[in-house]
Protein backbone atom coordinates (compact mmCIF):
# COMPACT_ATOMS: atom_id res chain seq x y z
CA UNK A 1 0.00 0.00 0.00
CA UNK A 2 1.39 3.42 -0.92
CA UNK A 3 2.37 5.56 2.07
CA UNK A 4 0.63 8.66 0.67
CA UNK A 5 -2.72 6.85 0.52
CA UNK A 6 -2.32 5.14 3.86
CA UNK A 7 -4.91 5.86 6.53
CA UNK A 8 -3.89 7.48 9.78
CA UNK A 9 -4.98 4.27 11.49
CA UNK A 10 -2.34 2.30 9.54
CA UNK A 11 0.29 4.97 10.10
CA UNK A 12 -0.12 4.56 13.86
CA UNK A 13 -0.48 0.77 14.11
CA UNK A 14 1.33 -0.69 11.13
CA UNK A 15 0.46 -2.11 7.77
CA UNK A 16 -0.71 -5.71 8.17
CA UNK A 17 -3.46 -7.50 6.24
CA UNK A 18 -5.77 -7.58 9.26
CA UNK A 19 -5.28 -3.85 9.93
CA UNK A 20 -5.67 -3.00 6.23
CA UNK A 21 -8.99 -4.85 6.28
CA UNK A 22 -10.10 -3.07 9.43
CA UNK A 23 -9.08 0.28 7.95
CA UNK A 24 -11.04 -0.54 4.79
CA UNK A 25 -14.13 -1.42 6.85
CA UNK A 26 -13.87 1.81 8.84
CA UNK A 27 -13.58 3.91 5.69
CA UNK A 28 -16.51 2.13 4.01
CA UNK A 29 -18.78 1.38 6.95
CA UNK A 30 -21.93 2.52 5.10
CA UNK A 31 -21.52 -0.04 2.32
CA UNK A 32 -21.56 -3.81 1.97
CA UNK A 33 -19.15 -5.85 -0.15
CA UNK A 34 -18.50 -9.44 -1.09
CA UNK A 35 -15.28 -11.05 0.13
CA UNK A 36 -13.50 -10.74 -3.23
CA UNK A 37 -14.14 -7.01 -3.43
CA UNK A 38 -13.21 -6.53 0.24
CA UNK A 39 -9.83 -8.19 -0.34
CA UNK A 40 -9.23 -6.20 -3.53
CA UNK A 41 -10.21 -2.84 -2.01
CA UNK A 42 -8.27 -3.48 1.21
CA UNK A 43 -5.26 -4.37 -0.94
CA UNK A 44 -4.80 -7.80 0.62
CA UNK A 45 -4.91 -11.28 -0.87
CA UNK A 46 -8.12 -13.29 -0.74
CA UNK A 47 -6.22 -16.03 1.14
CA UNK A 48 -5.13 -13.52 3.79
CA UNK A 49 -8.72 -12.37 4.20
CA UNK A 50 -10.00 -15.93 4.65
CA UNK A 51 -7.43 -16.53 7.40
CA UNK A 52 -9.17 -14.08 9.77
CA UNK A 53 -12.58 -13.38 8.20
CA UNK A 54 -14.44 -15.97 10.32
CA UNK A 55 -12.93 -14.43 13.48
CA UNK A 56 -14.41 -11.04 12.56
CA UNK A 57 -17.77 -12.68 11.85
CA UNK A 58 -17.77 -14.66 15.13
CA UNK A 59 -16.97 -11.55 17.15
CA UNK A 60 -19.76 -9.67 15.39
CA UNK A 61 -17.41 -7.01 13.99
CA UNK A 62 -18.78 -7.71 10.52
CA UNK A 63 -22.19 -9.03 9.55
CA UNK A 64 -23.71 -10.64 6.51
CA UNK A 65 -26.20 -8.19 5.04
CA UNK A 66 -27.63 -9.98 2.02
CA UNK A 67 -26.95 -12.36 -0.84
CA UNK A 68 -26.48 -11.09 -4.40
CA UNK A 69 -26.46 -13.95 -6.88
CA UNK A 70 -23.93 -16.41 -5.50
CA UNK A 71 -22.11 -13.84 -3.35
CA UNK A 72 -22.73 -13.04 0.31
CA UNK A 73 -22.38 -9.37 1.14
CA UNK A 74 -20.84 -8.09 4.40
CA UNK A 75 -20.27 -4.78 6.15
CA UNK A 76 -18.99 -3.39 9.43
CA UNK A 77 -21.57 -4.12 12.13
CA UNK A 78 -22.35 -0.70 13.59
CA UNK A 79 -24.47 -2.29 16.32
CA UNK A 80 -21.36 -4.03 17.68
CA UNK A 81 -19.61 -2.12 20.49
CA UNK A 82 -16.16 -3.13 19.26
CA UNK A 83 -16.89 -1.83 15.75
CA UNK A 84 -18.38 1.40 17.14
CA UNK A 85 -15.29 2.04 19.23
CA UNK A 86 -12.91 1.23 16.36
CA UNK A 87 -14.75 3.79 14.23
CA UNK A 88 -14.66 6.43 17.00
CA UNK A 89 -10.98 5.73 17.60
CA UNK A 90 -10.12 6.00 13.90
CA UNK A 91 -11.91 9.37 13.73
CA UNK A 92 -10.09 10.50 16.87
CA UNK A 93 -6.72 9.60 15.28
CA UNK A 94 -7.67 11.42 12.09
CA UNK A 95 -8.70 14.55 13.99
CA UNK A 96 -5.54 14.35 16.11
CA UNK A 97 -3.40 14.02 12.99
CA UNK A 98 -5.08 17.04 11.39
CA UNK A 99 -4.88 19.11 14.56
CA UNK A 100 -8.67 19.38 14.79
CA UNK A 101 -8.77 18.31 18.45
CA UNK A 102 -6.57 21.26 19.48
CA UNK A 103 -8.68 23.70 17.45
CA UNK A 104 -11.89 22.40 19.04
CA UNK A 105 -10.36 22.70 22.52
CA UNK A 106 -9.20 26.26 21.78
CA UNK A 107 -12.73 27.20 20.68
CA UNK A 108 -14.25 25.65 23.81
CA UNK A 109 -11.77 27.51 26.00
CA UNK A 110 -12.49 30.80 24.21
CA UNK A 111 -16.25 30.35 24.69
CA UNK A 112 -15.78 29.42 28.36
CA UNK A 113 -13.54 32.46 28.89
CA UNK A 114 -16.12 34.74 27.32
CA UNK A 115 -18.84 33.35 29.60
CA UNK A 116 -16.83 33.75 32.79
CA UNK A 117 -16.78 37.19 34.43
CA UNK A 118 -13.84 38.79 36.22
CA UNK A 119 -14.49 36.94 39.49
CA UNK A 120 -15.20 33.58 37.88
CA UNK A 121 -18.97 33.99 37.84
CA UNK A 122 -20.88 33.12 34.70
CA UNK A 123 -22.13 36.26 32.99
Amino acid sequence: MEKENQSVFLEYFGDTPKLRFLSFLIGNHFFDFNMTDMAKEANISYNSLTSFFDEFLEKGIIIKTRRVGKSDMYRLNMENLIAQNFLKFAWFLTKQDLGVEELEQERITAVQDSLVGKKGAIV
